[in-house]
């Protein structure tokens, strides 16, 4: 939810040259979806591995 509010600060803001170069090269949405992928992944993996650990346990 933090991540969620943080992003979307930073979106709005308009007195950020890098992010006005990112926008409107169509750039900054690309950033964002790369890194929702990552944190999918890792959050997959995570828990994929729990699975594995809870099967283990048992």
């Amino acid at each position: 939810m933090i991540l969620l509010s943080w992003l979307f600060s930073i979106i709005l803001q308009a007195d950020v040259e890098m992010a006005d170069n990112l926008r409107s090269d169509g750039k900054f949405w690309v950033v964002i979806a790369v890194v929702l992928i990552i944190l999918f992944g890792i959050l997959l993996y995570l828990f994929m591995l729990d699975k594995k650990i809870g099967k283990l346990e048992k």
